[in-house]
């Protein structure tokens, strides 16, 4: 027998979460969840993990999907998304800075003065230095 051959097991399995719809074997992007108590169905980007008791679906099937009537449908925004040249800048300048060896006239790490936000980043300033009259 070649290896892989047993059924689920082997290199034929792919590591793809595919969606929960029959008959559909797009990759799947988002996670669908029941909320019986609330009559509510949650759409959100696609789990970390495989839930019994959650769907899977393709970009298309959460779409198009609708709740039962009575029902309220939450859409939590897609976190997947790509972060952006700023962000990827910003996140190699703040590694370059961290790996720089600390100078004896250099603050610690975690002082400063906060000067502006761009997203979930912070834009720091080094607070002056205190000076001996």
């Amino acid at each position: 027998m070649a290896p892989g051959a047993l059924s689920g097991y082997g290199p034929s399995v792919s590591p793809v979460r595919r969606c929960s719809r029959t008959a559909c074997s797009q990759p799947a992007v988002f996670t669908l969840t029941y909320v019986y108590a609330d009559s509510t169905a949650v759409l959100g980007p696609l789990a970390t993990y495989a839930e019994p008791h959650c769907y899977d679906l393709c970009a298309e099937h959460a779409e198009r999907l609708t709740a039962p009537r009575g029902w309220e449908v939450v859409r939590l925004p897609n976190e997947a998304a790509q972060p952006t040249t700023d962000d990827l800048e910003a996140l190699a300048n703040a590694v370059r800075e961290a790996a720089k060896p600390a100078s004896s006239g250099d603050e610690p790490v975690g002082q400063g003065v906060e000067v502006g936000r761009r997203g979930h980043l912070r834009v720091l300033r080094s607070a002056q230095p205190q000076r001996d009259r």
